[in-house]
């Protein structure tokens, strides 16, 4: 079935004239009259439509409006910017996964350089990644995503949740499972939870000293996963042990 994102206002309508984006990406499918389209508005909100008979006629409603909670936990993905496609990817699978807020990190270590200037337009960019992964995916919900901040800017977002980041040290630290249910043991009631993920080039000696003040070292297993691997295995561990 095809899905188009809308605004919260419009799947409150039974008779939907579409937004200029949504309605081009209809034109595009070219759906047949009377096929079934869902809308859903990013927010957890879905409902069912029909198309009508010409390509301009506003869709007819087909069912009542449908809710889906989101994942019991708020879950922030922190990432060092990785270059190309694969930060593109980061994005894309982070959102399918049910992230709750992407936050965009730039360490010293980086490949990617991101002025002040630009970072607006790269959040809105990376917006429209995020939306196009949760309409192919069947996500009702869009992570929160942030504009890129320096490392030590981080920092202070990182203060706000119980936060894992994967770490060398010595001794060698629990595996991130272990690590989130020790968590949850010592506080049932604890909601907010982060995954910081370092870059390309790994952290700096003082960045990570700086990181493991407030987060907890963690083990993702016997290789070196690629920056982009290391996000997506993190997330895949914590929402599988929310989830049950």
């Amino acid at each position: 079935m095809h899905r188009l994102l809308v605004q919260s206002d419009a799947i409150e309508t039974d008779c939907v004239v579409l937004p200029s984006d949504a309605a081009h990406h209809l034109k595009v499918i070219r759906p047949k009259p009377g096929e079934a389209i869902e809308l859903f508005d990013g927010a957890g909100h879905s409902r069912l439509y029909r198309c009508g008979d010409t390509a301009a006629s506003p869709l007819l409603v087909s069912g009542a409006i449908s809710y889906s909670p989101p994942l019991p936990i708020h879950l922030t993905l922190f990432a060092c910017v990785t270059k190309g496609s694969r930060w593109d990817w980061t994005i894309e699978k982070a959102t399918e996964l049910g992230v709750s807020r992407i936050v965009p990190v730039l360490s010293d270590r980086c490949i990617v350089r991101i002025s002040s200037e630009e970072r607006a337009a790269k959040r809105d960019r990376w917006r429209r990644i995020a939306e196009e992964a949760a309409r192919q995916s069947d996500a009702l919900w869009l992570p929160e995503i942030r504009e890129a901040v320096d490392f030590r800017d981080a920092l202070e977002q990182v203060k706000a949740c119980a936060c894992f980041v994967g770490a060398l040290t010595a001794p060698p630290p629990k595996p991130l499972l272990s690590a989130l249910q020790d968590r949850l043991r010592a506080d049932a009631t604890a909601r907010s939870f982060g995954l910081f993920v370092g870059p390309e080039g790994d952290f700096t000696p003082d960045e990570l000293a700086s990181l493991l003040k407030i987060a907890v070292p963690t083990n993702f297993g016997p290789t070196i996963l690629r920056a982009e691997t290391a996000a997506i295995f993190g997330l895949s561990v914590l929402v599988a042990a929310v989830r049950g």
